[in-house]
């Protein structure tokens, strides 16, 4: 029987490691404060709250023949997500240089090599069968969200960053049903939702950090929602955590301010634990 939910996107290998400061472009020696091996990558964390939430769903993400992609398996099934693994030459890894005050610098030391026609295909046959389709920023997204086997599933797209302009989130924007971002790249949310929607969802969410989220549907209503009170560990994960618990909540026949806070307190599960997901504490 098909999941409700198809993810699509990418899953990483990731050491984190909090400095007093991010390093300054000079050659120098730093001490870290601490520092950890855990998984990361936006539809791996939507995948892990999802799961934990009980919604059906099935994760198809590129994973090496390496000791990486084994342990981000392993973790994710134990966390009770069902991977479909894609081949890649290799997995994906970051190193994150992060800070208490939650500054952070990603770089990436492995990518994925890029899905071919055959898993283009197949996992757009995979949108096809599945109640909603979470499809994520990467070269796989990229490759299904116009690909004539992904039928007339609907899409819930999360932009990150995006400041209404970018060129790479365009055909992302105008094939999404509901979209999701943060507003790390403008000063009025609101005028960027109304940007998205003007595209073609009926539905643009904006996180806001601290400050909660804020919502506008096609016909111009608004929605807020303030932050879920959370002794904070890490942010990573956070608005991966909020969209799944909108997207859950949804599921459950929620409306949209009910979805919101639902959300909310989702986010903040994320934010008391330095993993992507509580449950990878024990699991790691």
């Amino acid at each position: 029987m098909p999941p409700r939910v198809v993810i699509v996107g990418p899953a990483s290998w990731n050491h984190l490691i909090v400095l007093d400061r991010l390093p300054d472009p000079v050659p120098h020696m730093q001490f870290a404060r601490d520092a950890w091996w855990t998984i990361g990558g936006t539809s791996a964390g939507k995948a892990l709250h999802l799961a934990g939430l009980g919604v059906d769903l099935r994760l198809r993400t590129p994973l090496g023949p390496d000791d990486d992609g084994a342990r981000i398996r392993s973790a994710l099934e134990a966390a009770g997500v069902a991977v479909d693994a894609l081949p890649s030459d290799r997995t994906e890894q970051h190193v994150n240089l992060m800070t208490e005050a939650g500054g952070r610098v990603s770089l990436y030391v492995a990518s994925p090599t890029d899905p071919d026609a055959a898993d283009i295909a197949a996992t757009a046959s995979a949108i096809a069968e599945a109640e909603v389709a979470v499809v994520d920023l990467a070269a796989l997204g990229l490759g299904v969200i116009g690909h004539p086997s992904r039928g007339t599933t609907p899409l819930w797209i999360d932009l990150h960053d995006y400041d209404g302009e970018s060129a790479f989130h365009e055909p992302f924007v105008r094939a999404a049903e509901v979209v999701f971002l943060n507003a790390d790249a403008t000063d009025d949310p609101w005028a960027l939702l109304r940007s998205c929607l003007d595209r073609g969802p009926r539905l643009a969410i904006c996180t806001l950090g601290a400050e909660g989220a804020v919502a506008l549907e096609a016909d111009g209503t608004r929605h807020t929602v303030p932050a879920a009170p959370a002794d904070v560990v890490d942010t990573n994960g956070a608005g991966d955590a909020f969209m799944a618990g909108f997207l859950a909540a949804t599921l459950g026949g929620a409306g949209v301010d009910a979805a919101l806070a639902a959300a909310a307190r989702q986010a903040a599960s994320a934010l008391r634990t330095r993993h992507l997901h509580p449950a990878l504490a024990a699991i790691l």
